[in-house]
């Protein structure tokens, strides 16, 4: 029951928006959970370390059961509640076969697109000390990263989703970071089977729900992903 849950998470959070987009299509809206500032630091605070001793979130519970990492507490809901509300996990053999390849094939998005050009345009650098030509090369592998998932789109049709017919844990895992490079200014008119997915994922009952608050009330500042 979702009373009986408990998630802290941080808005505009990748990992934690997955984990809420899960709890959402498994049917469990309006659990209890607790929005976190990072910049008050509270995610290093006693009652969320004493969930994560790491001091990260998400940091979800399910009465005793303690699970931290936003990929294995989507695994974690579909493995325990996989009858109750979306099957995230088709029974197809061949459509499962490819969303669990596509789940675990984000892993690129994530170290290409997020780490690799992201971080390094926020974070790791300053408008002063940032290497233009190695920003060069991290919007070409941005891009290509992209055009690869263009491509898987393309292919899916219409009306589909990221790995198969249906809304999927792929879905899950990969529209946050979709969404996430929108905001900092990635322009989809260069993607358009992306960007017919997203424009249909953004309006899903769960993706609304989860939408991050501070997104809904602060405009992005951020256009340096439209170079991508």
């Amino acid at each position: 029951m979702a009373s009986n849950m408990f998630l802290y998470w941080g808005t505009g959070s990748v990992p934690c928006w997955k984990a809420m987009i899960a709890l959402e299509e498994k049917g469990f809206g309006g659990y209890p959970n607790q929005l976190i500032s990072f910049d008050n630091e509270e995610n290093k605070a006693d009652y969320v370390t004493k969930l994560n001793p790491r001091g990260q979130v998400p940091a979800f519970k399910d009465g005793d059961i303690v699970v931290n990492e936003s990929w294995a507490i989507c695994d974690y809901l579909e493995r325990r509640y996989g009858n109750q509300g979306t099957q995230l996990i088709p029974s197809d053999i061949k459509e499962q076969a490819n969303v669990l390849q596509r789940m675990y094939e984000i892993f690129n998005v994530e170290n290409t697109v997020l780490k690799e050009l992201a971080y390094y345009y926020m974070f790791d650098t300053t408008d002063e000390n940032r290497d233009e030509t190695v920003l060069k090369e991290r919007y070409e592998m941005g891009r290509t990263e992209l055009l690869i998932w263009e491509g898987y789109m393309q292919k899916m049709g219409s009306g589909a989703f990221i790995a198969s017919k249906t809304f999927s844990m792929a879905d899950v895992y990969f529209f946050p970071y979709l969404a996430f490079f929108v905001r900092l200014g990635l322009n989809l008119s260069k993607f358009p089977a992306l960007s017919e997915y997203y424009n249909r994922v953004k309006d899903r009952a769960s993706v609304k729900a989860s939408w991050p608050p501070h997104w809904l009330k602060e405009p992005s500042k951020n256009n340096f992903m439209s170079h991508v």
